[in-house]
């Protein structure tokens, strides 16, 4: 039995593009990911971009001298180490992994560990490719 014979054709189908277009992920640049060995394309989801990367000119006043590139380069290393452990057991699971970053918000000067989890699943086109969330997101599981 199909899921359609229970509910009828679905309404709208939501694509990792139109996530991309309407800022729900946060596509990380070709570039990037080459620099680190990603061979795939890899995006983050708002939330965790907000938390772990993202970083501007008041954040450094406030709190200590960072960047966004640097942030970001720190979350995919942690992935890409993530990654080829749970290579050795072949998952189709999220991964689990902590990056440590320096919250924006709140008082703290000091790097606190967050948990992210990375997905590595099929893109519109059946490509491979590589999602990053906070792991309290529950975008990605069955």
């Amino acid at each position: 039995m199909d899921l359609s014979d229970l509910f009828g054709e679905p309404i709208d189908i939501i694509t990792r593009a139109d996530l991309l277009d309407d800022g729900q992920l946060v596509a990380v640049d070709e570039q990037t990911t080459r620099e680190l060995g990603i061979r795939v394309p890899v995006a983050l989801t708002r939330a965790a971009w907000e938390d772990c990367v993202a970083w501007d000119d008041e954040d450094t006043l406030r709190k200590v001298p960072q960047d966004e590139g640097g942030r970001l380069r720190d979350v995919l290393v942690m992935a890409r180490g993530a990654a080829r452990r749970a290579a050795r057991s072949s998952t189709d699971r999220p991964i689990a992994f902590t990056v440590l970053r320096v919250p924006r918000t709140g008082g703290g000067l000091l790097a606190r560990p967050v948990a992210l989890s990375l997905l590595l699943h099929q893109g519109d086109d059946g490509e491979p490719v590589l999602t990053i969330s906070l792991a309290s997101e529950n975008w990605h599981r069955d």
